[in-house]
């Protein structure tokens, strides 16, 4: 669909959105899927330079770490994963993980993004002298566990989700990352990752987190098995919870990558991206930061995504492995998303994973 070609009705549903009121959920799907996709993306820029005035774009210095591969899920959708007792299995070792955060650090890195399968024999306390381990060697902000992870600790360990982030939080753990979200929809859900925590589930341990002071991301795979109205339908889960709690920092959404996955889909279009990321601003009136995404899309779309509504450009994502296994493979240095930024037109910071900057002496030290 073209720009000229968004129905009047659903025009006006746009610029009622750029100027600050809500879409109901039947409004919101409209604009999704009927809104050109220039009016869409003019309309997603325009609130995000209200949100953001100044022309910056940020993104972080991490790592993503994978404490283990060895996971009982068998989600459809993942090419990583190995099952107990499968070859290529592993456990990072303390000193592997060392080593890992060191150089991090070194390459001017200031947090971690630890993730890892739904391991069926460590217990809790594996988790905890882990991060002990990391605050008592590093200092760095630790982004570690996604919902399902902390759902699956709770089962294990016969405690509620609400007891193992306070014991988690007390071990060091800085703030949680939003993944194992996929579409938040049980339909589907039941379908690509029966084995991981319910939409329900996943909601309870954001909310839970977010009360015990603890800032997450939000997430969304899509492009799979899910339909439109479903990709809406999770929008508007988050949007709730960040009515309740305010906890979350921003929405990242990617693409299904379908290849060595159990999952026969085709690929998604850079278009489709863009009017789903569109539509995310739109929709997500309570959240302030959207990232973009240049590990599945590759640096040109993401750039394109900065006027589509996308404020952030993500992590230097020093290390990354689930993408990789489904045969996607984009690396981006520092020095190439502060190129990128600034070729889009925007000014390159770097920042923490709150969104405060690091100050310019940090930067020129790195």
């Amino acid at each position: 669909m073209n720009a000229e070609d968004t129905p009047v009705e659903v025009r006006d549903l746009l610029h009622r959105a750029v100027s600050g009121g809500r879409l109901e959920p039947s409004e919101a799907l409209a604009v999704y899927l009927d809104a050109g996709l220039h009016d869409l993306g003019r309309a997603a820029h325009e609130v995000r330079l209200k949100k953001h005035p100044e022309p910056v774009v940020t993104y972080v210095g991490d790592r993503n770490i994978n404490y283990s591969n060895i996971c009982v899920c068998g989600c459809r959708f993942c090419a990583y994963f190995r099952a107990p007792g499968q070859e290529g299995g592993f456990v990072l070792s303390k000193d592997e993980l060392a080593q890992k955060i060191q150089e991090t650090i070194d390459l001017g890195g200031t947090q971690i993004l630890m993730q890892g399968g739904h391991h069926p024999d460590l217990p809790l306390s594996f988790y905890e002298d882990l991060l002990a381990f990391i605050k008592a060697e590093f200092d760095i902000h630790v982004h570690a566990f996604s919902p399902p992870e902390i759902w699956h600790f709770a089962k294990l360990s016969g405690l509620s989700a609400a007891q193992v982030i306070a014991r988690l939080k007390r071990a060091g753990l800085d703030s949680i990352p939003g993944g194992g979200a996929e579409i938040l929809v049980d339909e589907v859900r039941s379908r690509v990752s029966p084995n991981k925590c319910t939409a329900r589930q996943w909601i309870e341990v954001m909310e839970a987190a977010h009360g015990q002071g603890l800032r997450t991301t939000a997430t969304m795979m899509f492009g799979h098995l899910e339909t439109p109205g479903q990709r809406v339908e999770h929008l508007l889960a988050l949007r709730a919870l960040q009515d309740r709690t305010h906890g979350f920092t921003a929405f990242i959404p990617w693409t299904f990558q379908p290849q060595n996955t159990a999952i026969q889909a085709r690929p998604l279009t850079s278009p489709e991206y863009l009017r789903l990321l569109a539509a995310s601003r739109l929709i997500l009136d309570n959240f302030d930061n959207l990232q973009v995404s240049w590990v599945t899309m590759g640096a040109k779309i993401a750039q394109l995504a900065l006027f589509f509504g996308g404020n952030d450009f993500g992590s230097t994502m020093i290390e990354e492995n689930v993408v990789r296994a489904a045969g996607v493979s984009f690396r981006l240095s520092r020095e190439e998303i502060e190129r990128l930024i600034r070729a889009a037109g925007f000014r390159p910071r770097q920042r923490r994973m709150d969104y405060s900057y690091l100050d310019q002496a940090q930067g020129a030290r790195r």
